[in-house]
């Protein structure tokens, strides 16, 4: 028999729909019930291409006895914290407290106040490596809800004013600009993480740092710095030729479990190709190297394969595990591989690191083994032959593996992660010059103000037509920053209007008088007893360094000054912790290096704009606006209506604007430094 998870959107709410525990779904009904039977409750939260959260499942919620206690002694709550970010943030901070480590599943014990007292993430069924199985913890806290009740509440009072303090920004009010010298800092500090053999930052289990490369990239743009530009680019390269990126389908996987990119968890999620995909728009832009184009459109034809709904919207992730074992879909055995590539060139085993006993759990996972350039030295064939072998046994392999049972597909769409994406197809468009980029971003956009009811009530999650869940500060800045992103590469002033407006609602309800940052939830939203703000580069860029990138762009293109001087405050307020933390804050590290060297507008005005926008298009100028436009759509250009030429070039700081240009000089990388 189903419990009420039956119902609900979530496809890891409706994997557990079906365990003998009487699990409920997260919102007021379920603590109202705790309140009247005198229960505490079970908060588990997790997702749904979670390994350990099916193991956990399996082992336990579906076991009759343990789901039994469950019931009787516990009212049961499931959670997707994709869902709900904040809720699991808010647990994820107590838990992390109390044991000194976080994950999930998250399973935590809370007061029919919503406070929790105690709290860890996967527990076995029967004792192991020191931990208590997952039913005597169940045990232990009935016993300690039943005989020490006074203890509870003491616990969760104490947890309460930890995590208050733990809500409030204890950086210093910096009253200082960030300088050339504090950016040193943030590379240096970033740098000495890395690791300079096989790429990325620190040891395994490795992720692939997004935001930290793309710092990089741009520290190494503006300073010249080689050991920058070589990490980032050793970085990038090392993850394309490894398991982490899947060599037959596109797209890149959650992160790997070794130090060489070999094994990933085998998942897919959304805002880690978006991420990725702008990251490599900007290798490609430095470098011009073909492969990062490669791997850029692979890797947008896989989103667009096997991530895009049937409308406009991208779902959130794909499985690690297909028929019950993690990377099934994606592995070969070498009977498998004999019997598919028999009739092709032997060199190929060896390029894709195919071996007899197999590399990874007596199975393969394909990487790039050898470079191209090694298969022509060693093969004595030209680079275009052998390119196209590896394509043509791509291509069977992807046919081959499509026959298999697919993982499971994770469908609801996040208005935050697509956002991401939209940003990152705008990118793409302009370095690829593929307008149909564009055109796909534009549909995207168009449909996710629609979806989400962006001019009404903005809403979180979205799945068969019905918007749920009260958007949160990282829905709505993301949403903006797409839309700036949008403007700019359409030409499009519409989608700044809509920006301006976003950012106004945002203002209105995720601000409070006296407090510089955003709160992560709206005032709209009661879901935990403490908003906080979001300050941390995780996965995902700080919902509040995207707002101040937001609200800079805004400032410069409306010429609005109050919008820059609340952006460059965001910016102030957060220099100490980031640049002495330089990983765990990249996206504003990044923010206060573009400011050090000054945000720009460049408008191109006149009646032949196209060549001169084509031209700056292959730039890499990360804190510079951009826009194209003809006399008769002529409405950004801050410096009066001058026209004598086919073509003028305006360059504006916020303070100033430099003489037009009639053409792009040799040195305007230079000039615009």
């Amino acid at each position: 028999m189903a419990n009420q998870l039956i119902s609900e959107q979530s496809p890891y709410l409706q994997q557990h729909a079906h365990n003998p525990v009487e699990w409920l779904p997260w919102g007021e009904a379920a603590f109202e019930q705790a309140r009247k039977e005198h229960k505490p409750l079970i908060v588990s939260i997790g997702y749904s291409a979670c390994h350990w959260c099916h193991v956990m499942e399996h082992e336990s919620f579906e076991d009759p006895d343990t789901a039994a206690f469950m019931n009787a002694h516990f009212v049961n709550v499931k959670v997707d914290r994709e869902e709900y970010p904040d809720v699991d943030d808010f647990y994820m901070t107590a838990v992390q407290a109390l044991t000194g480590s976080g994950g999930w599943p998250l399973n935590v014990f809370v007061t029919p106040d919503k406070l929790p007292f105690y709290g860890g993430t996967y527990f076995p069924p029967v004792p192991a490596h020191g931990r208590p199985s997952w039913m005597q913890l169940m045990q232990r806290m009935a016993d300690v809800w039943r005989d020490k009740p006074e203890d509870i509440q003491q616990q969760a009072d104490q947890m309460l004013g930890y995590l208050e303090n733990a809500a409030a920004v204890t950086s210093k009010e910096a009253t200082e600009d960030w300088t050339a010298e504090d950016v040193l800092a943030a590379a240096d500090q970033l740098l000495k993480q890395a690791d300079t053999v096989h790429g990325g930052f620190g040891r395994a289990p490795k992720f692939p740092s997004a935001m930290s490369v793309s710092f990089l990239l741009e520290y190494a743009h503006f300073t010249g710095n080689k050991d920058a530009l070589r990490h980032a680019l050793l970085s990038l390269d090392k993850m394309i030729a490894g398991g982490i990126y899947d060599q037959v389908g596109g797209g890149f996987s959650r992160y790997s479990v070794d130090d060489v990119w070999l094994a990933p968890h085998f998942e897919k999620m959304l805002y880690d190709n978006a991420l990725l995909v702008s990251v490599l728009c900007d290798a490609y832009q430095l470098t011009g190297k073909e492969e990062y184009r490669e791997v850029l459109e692979d890797t947008i034809g896989f989103l667009l394969r096997e991530m895009k709904q049937e409308g406009a919207g991208f779902y959130s992730a794909l499985d690690a595990d297909s028929e019950g074992v993690e990377g099934k879909f994606y592995t070969w055995t070498i009977d498998e591989w004999n019997r598919l590539m028999d009739q092709e060139d032997p060199f190929l085993a060896d390029y894709f690191g195919v071996l007899k006993e197999g590399n990874w759990e007596h199975t393969n996972i394909l990487h790039r083994a050898m470079s191209i350039e090694q298969v022509c030295a060693v093969q004595n064939r030209p680079f275009a032959a052998v390119k196209s072998a590896i394509r043509s046994a791509s291509e069977k392999l992807f046919r081959e593996r499509s026959k298999r049972v697919r993982p499971g597909t994770d469908d609801k769409i996040l208005l935050s992660w697509n956002a991401l994406l939209n940003t990152a197809l705008c990118k793409a468009s302009a370095v690829l010059q593929r307008p149909d980029y564009a055109s796909l971003a534009q549909e995207h956009m168009d449909w996710m103000i629609g979806a989400f009811d962006i001019r009404n009530h903005p809403k979180h999650t979205w799945k068969n037509g019905v918007a749920k869940i009260v958007a949160n500060l990282d829905d709505l800045a993301n949403l903006a920053q797409a839309m700036i992103q949008l403007s700019l590469t359409l030409n499009d002033k519409r989608y700044l209007g809509e920006a301006s407006d976003l950012v106004r609602y945002i203002e209105a309800q995720f601000s409070t008088p006296g407090q510089d940052l955003f709160y992560f939830t709206s005032s709209l939203q009661n879901e935990v007893p403490v908003r906080k703000p979001e300050i941390y580069d995780g996965v995902t860029p700080s919902s509040n360094a995207v707002m101040a990138f937001n609200l800079q762009a805004l400032g410069l293109l409306e010429n609005n000054s109050l919008l820059i001087q609340r952006s460059e405050t965001l910016l102030r307020k957060m220099k100490s912790a980031a640049v002495r933390y330089t990983g765990s804050f990249a996206f504003w590290n990044t923010l206060g290096q573009r400011f050090v060297h000054g945000y720009k507008t460049i408008t191109v005005a006149g009646s032949d704009t196209a060549a001169v926008a084509e031209e700056l298009r292959k730039k890499f100028l990360p804190h510079c606006f951009y826009f194209f436009e003809k006399k008769e759509n002529f409405v950004t250009m801050p410096i009066g209506n001058q026209f004598e030429k086919k073509a003028q070039i305006f360059i504006c700081t916020k303070d100033a604007c430099f003489p037009p240009l009639t053409e792009i000089p040799e040195n305007i990388d230079f000039a615009i430094l």
